[in-house]
């Protein structure tokens, strides 16, 4: 049963506020008992018994000095005080669910620290770009290191712990999760000299006989044997010259007529060289990127925010593209 503890007296309430002043349960009972203009289902509605459901408007009329319901007739009505009152209850019953809304909401906010890795230019890439702001405005709490990786730490940084997720481009060992962000084509990075080297796009065969760029032997091999396309589609090997541990290392080589690589499309925008071609090649399957993690971090608060936040920028972004 509800129970009241200012009901005893009769006097007025303080106009500065204090004890006197209606709580927010009876000015929602009275709500209800407004809406349904009638004591039982107001009672079911609010899951007390009628005798409690009459205490707390009595204690509410008591509290204002005011007559709120007419219980002259079989139908109850509102008075003149009540209608007047209506409005004013209703404005501040919501602006307490209001605050309870907002006091919730910041005691479940994710607090912490993130560092994410990134693999060569995804760091500024449109859906990073979107997914780290999109971060900092839902989980103000959430501080965000961004470490660049090289060719041969990226899958070691994630399994030691040196970054708690990463914005890479698969394929990926077994034993990581990944939500794919983004596809795009494949080109191909020649010397700007290459005779090969013009605006018009250029088979996979016929670069089969052009040394490639290798990566250090730390990273699984699986993951540049598809960016190198190894073997090619006739079962022919990759012939591989120097290696390279990042992509300005690879691009100096390139440049310097030692190989050649593929990169993402992307390239010809982040990283404008002289000496360097970029060429579209057919044959070439999409390249993916993917946001990359742990399966064992998946569930730490701050790695879900990173993951919900970026499946909710994924989702908005594809509902624009509908519209």
């Amino acid at each position: 049963m509800v129970q009241d503890g200012g009901t005893n007296g009769s006097s007025p309430p303080s106009a500065s506020g204090g004890q006197n002043d209606p709580s927010i349960h009876q000015l929602r009972v009275f709500l209800v008992l407004a809406e349904e203009l009638h004591f039982g289902r107001a009672a079911a509605r609010l899951h007390v018994t009628q005798p409690a459901l009459s205490q707390q408007l009595r204690a509410l009329e008591t509290r204002l000095g005011v007559t709120l319901i007419d219980r002259t007739s079989r139908a109850i009505s509102l008075t003149a005080a009540g209608g007047a009152l209506l409005p004013e209850a209703e404005e501040i019953v919501a602006g307490m669910a209001r605050l309870h809304r907002r006091v919730g909401a910041r005691a479940r906010e994710v607090r912490g620290h993130l560092v994410i890795g990134f693999i060569a230019g995804e760091v500024a890439m449109p859906y990073t770009h979107a997914i780290l702001g999109a971060l900092h405005d839902h989980h103000p709490g959430i501080s965000v290191d961004l470490l660049a990786l090289g060719f041969a730490n990226q899958i070691e940084a994630l399994t030691c712990g040196d970054v708690d997720a990463a914005f890479l481009r698969p394929p990926l060992p077994s034993g990581l999760q990944s939500l794919q962000l983004a596809t795009e084509p494949r080109v191909a990075c020649l010397p700007a000299g290459h005779r090969l080297a013009t605006d018009t796009p250029i088979a996979l065969e016929q670069l089969d006989d052009h040394l490639v760029v290798d990566i250090p032997a730390q990273m699984p091999r699986i993951w540049w044997d598809h960016w190198t396309v190894n073997p090619r589609p006739d079962g022919a090997p990759v012939r591989f010259g120097p290696v390279a541990h990042d992509i300005e290392s690879m691009l100096h080589l390139v440049g310097r007529g030692r190989g050649m690589s593929f990169l993402p499309a992307a390239a010809r925008r982040l990283y404008p060289r002289p000496g360097v071609a970029y060429v579209d090649v057919t044959g070439l399957p999409l390249t993916t990127a993917a946001l990359t993690w742990l399966p064992g971090n998946r569930d730490r608060p701050t790695v879900a925010a990173l993951r919900t936040t970026a499946q909710r920028v994924l989702r908005d972004a594809a509902g624009q593209l509908r519209q």
